[in-house]
């Protein structure tokens, strides 16, 4: 265990990484007596503001100067990123309307109903069987299945090929942090039909923005709308809604009326009409299958606010935990939000008025007078967004994930006043960050643990690796803990060292590094690296040297140095060339995967679960044989130096 987590100071110190560059050729920043080097500055950038060093990245950090790198890839619109939109336009599922995955989700459930109705007197067939056949007769049928089992593969894949290719690597880096800031899971009902629109319309176009239109965007959003249950709040029957506007309502608004016990609000319901689809179940469905569904129509409707939503939206998303409010603010911006869901089968923001609770609502201490509708939740975003707690909720996160798990209490300070004078500016909050003091200080050097994302990404781009299109090399980051989009509690994934380490998940991050070096992860390959055939013949002590040069970036323990010289890491019962298997840690109880009990409803059995081919690793895990400098390089990517950022 020492070996893993101690990075000895002495070590460090006394780079093994040869001459040092002068300070001017690291750009324009000050080193004062105990600061980081100059190359250990590049090296700080590359750590903590990409998803690892390619090879020659530290070359163009140097050559331009890391202020200048820096400014540069806080405007991704001024990098040329052709390699990755070719890349992504592979992925189908990422340019399909969101109206197009829900209709033929819909068409597979609706045939897959009748299917099951049509055979549900031979009691001779099995579900299975049943299913089969009725995939065998309709090709089209089997193709927009394999096309619903794909959609979460498709969307995690590209997630991983992203963070590996692009040259927008600030860019992406703010893009898995707001996405895992603003969590939602594949697994809970249809939220995975919504993956791709959040990801490229959502969190991609405001990743560097304002917070307000960040926030704006995900309130909107179909995928939290859904995971949160906001998609299905409506006004309790005791209060007043708002009515199709006769001109009755004051100053152009809708006229209020009460709420009438037991009508039928369904959610995306339009001009009291159901949607299309719901009446096309009604038309078809048997009596008992019609009295079934009325009754859950019904329950919907009695079911009245939902508070999901609006405890997360100030606990999580903006003011924290202590961020002043009490239980009545959470009920009331509930209220304010009722109305607020989405067309079913387009995906698209719908404002429903006939289950907005139009009474008159005090929040944070302002008063909210009645007779309002849509604006009333865009007044809620609009005082959240810009309260003193977010600004320092937001920038002590930003700090945490950029310098460290602890971080100071001067650099929050300072970077919350300019999150605040800027209106929220999350580009300019970023910039205050990354170009402390604080960020290049000794004490933030390699303070910060990887995450399973983390660390593959950073694996695949030290060996220069060719991106994978299947959703293969996206289940390692599964099998490491850390499936993507696939936190089932809305509070996202830790972004703290101690979640993410115990003694098996140490041995599964060094049998990856294994893994990888024996060839076992499509694209990946030392091979891949220019320079591989020249160092094979090399004795030992040069291979070390050079891998920890380009992998570790020419600074290791004496204790690292002494496992990649001799293959013999302490860590493993038994020497590295001879590995037996993967000790692989369960999804659902790896460090990091634990839940706040009781805020979110079980997963449904089989739901969300990516199927279909590619989704598993051929070969991975099996005993390796490595030796020279494949060997060096798989201990180099499980040394505790490269898990460390």
């Amino acid at each position: 265990m020492r070996y893993f987590f101690a990075v000895s100071s002495a070590a460090i110190a006394l780079s093994a990484c040869g001459a040092q560059t002068p300070q001017t050729a690291a750009g324009p920043r000050s080193q004062m007596p105990g600061d980081l080097l100059p190359d250990e500055q590049i090296q700080q950038v590359l750590n903590r503001l990409t998803f690892g060093a390619r090879p020659g990245d530290a070359d163009k950090v140097r050559s331009m100067g890391i202020d200048n790198w820096i400014d540069l890839q806080l405007h991704p619109e001024r990098i040329d990123d052709a390699k990755t939109t070719q890349l992504v336009a592979r992925y189908s599922i990422l340019g399909r309307p969101t109206s197009d995955i829900v209709r033929d989700y819909n068409v597979v459930q609706q045939t897959q109903r009748q299917v099951k109705r049509a055979d549900a007197k031979d009691t001779s067939m099995t579900k299975q069987d049943m299913r089969r056949d009725a995939l065998a007769q309709n090709p089209q049928l089997a193709a927009l299945l394999r096309q619903n089992q794909q959609l979460v593969g498709q969307v995690q894949s590209a997630t991983l090929a992203r963070a590996v290719t692009t040259d927008r690597q600030i860019d992406e880096v703010m893009v898995d942090f707001w996405e895992n800031h603003f969590s939602v899971f594949f697994g809970k009902g249809q939220t995975r039909l919504f993956l791709a629109q959040y990801d490229r319309d959502v969190i991609r176009p405001h990743a560097l923005g304002k917070f307000r239109d960040l926030l704006g965007a995900v309130a909107k959003s179909p995928a939290m709308l859904f995971f949160l249950d906001n998609w299905e709040s409506a006004a309790d029957s005791t209060q007043p809604t708002l009515a199709a506007n006769r001109g009755g309502g004051r100053g152009g608004r809708p006229g209020i009326i009460a709420r009438r016990p037991g009508r039928i609000g369904f959610p995306g319901q339009v001009g009291g009409q159901l949607p299309p689809a719901v009446r096309e179940r009604l038309q078809n469905a048997t009596p008992e299958e019609r009295q079934r569904l009325m009754q859950q129509l019904q329950q919907r409707a009695r079911r009245g606010v939902n508070e999901n939503y609006a405890r997360e939206l100030m606990e999580l998303h903006t003011l924290g935990v202590d961020g002043g409010y009490t239980q009545k603010d959470v009920q009331e911006v509930a209220r304010a939000l009722t109305g607020w869901t989405f067309q079913r089968q387009s995906g698209e923001f719908f404002f429903n008025p006939n289950i907005h609770d139009a009474g008159e609502k005090v929040i944070l201490g302002q008063k909210f007078p009645a007779g309002h509708g849509e604006d009333e939740g865009e007044r809620v975003l609009d005082i959240v967004a810009r309260h003193p707690s977010t600004a320092r909720f937001i920038t002590t996160k930003l700090a945490r994930h950029f310098v460290s798990d602890e971080p100071p209490k001067a650099l929050v300070d300072r970077c919350a006043q300019t999150f605040t004078k800027t209106d929220g500016d999350i580009r300019e909050t970023v910039r205050c960050v990354v170009t402390s003091p604080e960020f290049f200080s000794r004490a933030a050097y390699r303070a910060k643990v990887k995450t399973p994302f983390e660390l593959v990404a950073s694996a695949l781009r030290a060996v220069n690796a060719e991106p994978d299109t299947t959703p293969r090399t996206a289940q390692l980051v599964a099998r490491l803990g850390q499936p993507i989009f696939g936190r089932q509690t809305p509070d996202g994934w830790p972004d703290r060292g101690d979640a993410w380490m115990n003694t098996g998940a140490i041995l599964n991050r060094i049998n990856f590094g294994l893994g990888l070096a024996a060839g076992q992860i499509p694209g990946a390959s030392p091979r891949n690296l220019s320079d591989f055939d020249a160092l094979r013949t090399q004795p030992r002590p040069q291979q070390v040297d050079a891998v920890v040069k380009s992998i570790l970036g020419g600074q290791v323990s004496a204790e690292t140095r002494q496992v990649l010289l001799t293959g013999d890491n302490p860590m493993l019962s038994k020497p590295a060339n001879d590995v037996n298997g993967m000790a692989v840690l369960d999804d659902s109880t790896s460090m990091g995967g634990r839940g706040r009990a009781g805020r979110m409803p079980p997963v449904e059995k089989g739901k969300g679960q990516p199927r279909g081919p590619g989704t598993q690793l051929p070969g991975y895990g099996r005993p390796v044989n490595l030796q020279g400098l494949p060997q060096v390089i798989g201990l180099a990517l499980g040394a505790p130096e490269f898990q460390r950022r």
